[in-house]
Order: C-alpha cells, then structure tokens, then sequence
C-alpha cells in the first residue's frame, strides 16, 4: 500500500515470521491508514527447523537452501499485510541465523549473534535516516525469550537508534534523525494465561505452550500500549499462514515446529521505553501524542 500520512513506523525483528506472529496486525493496520511501514530482518532464519515433511531437506543440516525459501514466505507475508518496504539488516545473508543459546551455531562466523555491534547498527543507521521513522519496534533485552538473535536484535536497533541522531556519526549515511518514540514488543500475564487456557479447551494440536514458551511476557502494568487490530485479523492470519516452514495455523490458533498450540492475537501489545506517552492509559496508538500528520522526511531532523 503507499504511504498517503507522514506516518513512519520501523520495525526491526530477528527472522522471517517474527514480525507476522508479534506484530502482524499492527504492521497491517497502520499501512492501511496510509502509513510507511519499514520492516528490518536481521537473519534470513537458515537455522530455523521445517514443519512439512516434503521441504525437510531445506533445512541446514540438509541443502542448507532454508534461508532463500523464507526470503520468499516473507515476500507472501508482507504482501497480505500491505507492507512494500521491507530489507534484511546489511542485504540478505549479511548476517547468519545464530541458532538457539547454547548451539554450536552461536559460534560460526558470520552469524548474526558474533557480529560487531557498532558495526551491524550502522547498517541500521543508514535505514533510519533514509526513512526517519516516528516510531521504531523492537525486542526487550531479553529478546523476548532469550534467542541470541532476538537479543542481538535488541541491542542492534537500540544503538541505531542512538547513532542515528548523533550528527557527528557517519555523515555519509545521511543527516541525523532522532526517533520520537521506541517500543518493545510485550504480552500481558492474565492475557497470555487466559489464551492458553483457551487453547487447552479448544485447540487441535496435540499439546500447548506455557507462558514460558510466549516471548515478551511481562506483568500487565508493565505494558503501556495496546493495539485493536481485530479490523486486520484477516491479513494478520494470512501472513503467518505464509510462513508454512515455521507457523501451523489452525483457526484462531497456531503453533510452531513443537506442535504446542498458542492462540493467535490479534490485539498487540507494547512497551513505551523511549520518547513521551500519548493521552490515555493505556495507549491505542503508537503514534499518540506526535503530530496528527507527522513531518515529512523531508523536513528534516528532530
């Protein structure tokens, strides 16, 4: 969809389907009122495991040939979510999937884990200032869940988004911007309880998630902003549908290669963690409190 507000939203996720699974309605609704939605990959997931049987042989101890299928899943998802501009952090394969915490993988040069910070964040830098987003999205410093990648994820795009707005760092990459606002991807502890209690109940797979197993989850008073995107349920749900190597989706339910059912939101949930909150508590919008029809890029920096 093209852009028709000064709206910019960066969202900076580790692989292909994070971005479907946490902030899929989200994504959708804002491109459909007319926002720029810019998403960043980090990894193209080639150490990801492979849910049908008949593309097994993708997978890294295999053909190794995962990475480049789920660059295709990630076109099918953006395009049931109406994103056009989306990009892998330094172009696709800069950087390798890390694996889970403890793997052999964390090792291996060239992974995404193993990577200069400083030096992966400039290629973050360059997006920011050619985009000049309001508002960025990302990973806790926990990533959510404790993946290396979703991690690293974290600390790439919280140094960007120091380095952007320092004018003495990397004229070339273009003229600093100061995002306005940053948010970490969050789920709420009676939420999640309450969904998975659903799922029990009501899922066809043949086990369900804990709490535990849910990246973001935190106490609810930690969360100060929520999303409606039930208008976007659609497209939220066509697009994990798209990621077929990594998501099971079954109705209102869905679940990755270890079978456990998990329900599928598509009220989202966040964290303010840099900038200044909007009116209202919580917040139902990620640009409240900024300009109605925020700057164009052209305007310059602020």
């Amino acid at each position: 969809m093209t852009a028709t507000t000064g709206r910019r939203l960066l969202l900076v996720h580790a692989h292909p389907d994070d971005e479907s699974i946490g902030n899929g309605a989200t994504m959708a609704r804002y491109a459909a009122e007319g926002a720029r939605v810019t998403l960043v990959t980090c990894t193209l997931g080639e150490g990801g495991e492979v849910i049908p049987p008949e593309l097994a042989h993708l997978t890294a101890d295999r053909d190794d040939t995962l990475g480049a299928y789920r660059i295709g899943e990630l076109t099918e998802a953006m395009s049931a979510l109406g994103v056009s501009d989306f990009r892998f952090l330094g172009g696709p394969g800069r950087y390798r999937d890390s694996g889970m915490m403890g793997v052999p993988e964390n090792d291996v040069p060239g992974c995404f884990w193993q990577a200069d910070v400083d030096e992966a964040a400039g290629h973050l830098v360059a997006v920011v200032r050619e985009v000049r987003p309001q508002v960025l999205v990302t990973y806790d410093p926990d990533g959510g869940y404790g993946h290396p990648d979703h991690i690293q994820a974290h600390r790439v795009a919280m140094r960007a988004y120091e380095l952007a707005a320092d004018p003495a760092h990397r004229p070339e990459l273009g003229p600093a911007w100061r995002i306005a606002k940053v948010y970490w991807n969050r789920m709420p502890c009676s939420v999640i309880e309450a969904g998975l209690a659903e799922a029990a109940a009501k899922a066809s797979f043949p086990g369900v998630a804990q709490p535990a197993d849910v990246p973001g989850v935190v106490d609810d008073e930690v969360v100060t902003t929520v999303l409606d995107g039930a208008a976007q349920a659609g497209r939220k749900t066509a697009a994990m549908t798209a990621h077929a190597t990594q998501i099971t989706v079954d109705g209102a339910f869905f679940a990755l290669s270890n079978d456990l059912a998990q329900p599928l939101f598509t009220t989202e949930y966040y964290q303010l963690v840099r900038g200044q909150a909007g009116p209202g508590e919580p917040e139902d919008d990620l640009f409240a409190g900024l300009a109605p029809d925020a700057a164009p890029a052209e305007e310059g920096t602020r």
